[in-house]
């Protein structure tokens, strides 16, 4: 009897992803590709193609691909289309999804990344017995899955969910989006480096963050800096968390979710962001939401975590196709 696998693909602004996953959520085979390496869209999806079939190529003969999910920034789950990324350098309409059907000849499902992670944590991780629920990716920006009922919000135009893009501060910081204020300019891991550079002038202590370039500094260093007991840094992840703090309290009367995961880079400094996300949302939210709502880390922490996600929207997919039927 044959067993079933999928493939997983996460385009990144400077990587890609890509890997073929089995039912249990064994990852089989992964590799990358460098998103950035290519000036055409053609060549990118040409070489994309390439990989995948050499991947599928050393898994064995008793397994079957029937199907490829992929998670992207603007990615839309009605159109099969990545509409006008800005992490991405091909602009305009890119009709992925499309192209790899006709590559394949199996069922392709493209949505945002963060709804892939989504799907991932209700295929494979935490949410397995969760029918509500967030996951918020704290990545490069914050992008924001929902799952309400047990079915993935998507919204009419397939774009629900962008909680990254709402406001803190209309005349704050500015965005790649075109607004300025929205919560991933504060919250997210060029967010806190923004947050950093803005405290080191503001403060006159020593910091071991001082003399670091902004290209240079990033996420690790300033959690660690923080455990160090560094000024600056503790009072980064202090000022993040009190502002998702506030922005999740805000998010939790939308749904009532009962649990936000918190994926991605900047969710790996464990406390240091829990703690006050925790406390500010708490102290934020409706009094009869107070001590419902769980915050917990996500179960896909790992560099396979992004195939997992993807790979999942085809087992999602199918669940769907058999609740139709019956």
């Amino acid at each position: 009897m044959m067993k079933e696998l999928t493939v997983g693909i996460d385009i990144g602004g400077t990587n890609t992803k890509f890997g073929m996953v089995d039912r249990e959520g064994n990852v089989l085979y992964q590799g990358n590709l460098q998103t950035t390496a290519y000036t055409e869209f053609q060549d990118f999806f040409d070489a994309l193609v390439h990989a995948l079939r050499n991947g599928l190529k050393t898994i064995p003969s008793d397994f079957q691909n029937v199907g490829i999910g992929i998670g992207a920034a603007n990615g839309n789950y009605y159109t099969g289309n990545i509409e006008h990324a800005t992490n991405l350098r091909w602009k305009g309409i890119l009709p992925l999804s499309h192209m790899f059907q006709n590559e394949f000849n199996v069922p392709c499902i493209l949505t945002n990344d963060a709804n892939a992670a989504a799907v991932g944590e209700m295929i494979y991780g935490n949410a397995k017995q969760m029918k509500d629920f967030v996951v918020i990716t704290l990545g490069t920006g914050l992008g924001s899955g929902f799952v309400c009922g047990g079915v993935l919000l998507n919204g009419h135009h397939g774009i629900a969910g962008e909680v990254g893009h709402t406001s803190v501060n209309p005349t704050g910081r500015y965005c790649n989006c075109g607004k300025r204020g929205c919560l991933e300019t504060y919250v997210s891991a060029t967010g806190i480096k923004r947050t950093v550079y803005k405290l080191l002038a503001d403060h006159l202590e020593p910091s071991e963050l001082r003399g670091i370039s902004f290209d240079n500094l990033n996420t690790k260093m300033i959690t660690d800096a923080a455990n160090r007991g560094d000024i600056v840094a503790k009072e980064a992840f202090e000022y993040t968390g009190r502002i998702l703090g506030m922005k999740l309290a805000e998010t939790v009367v939308h749904t009532d979710p009962e649990a936000i995961f918190l994926f991605g880079g900047l969710s790996l400094a464990g406390d240091l962001i829990f703690k006050p996300t925790i406390r500010h949302m708490e102290a934020n939210l409706m009094p009869l939401f107070r001590g419902k709502i769980k915050i917990l880390p996500s179960a896909l922490q790992n560099q396979a975590a992004p195939i997992l996600g993807a790979s999942s929207l085809v087992w999602d997919y199918f669940e769907k196709k058999k609740l139709e039927v019956a």
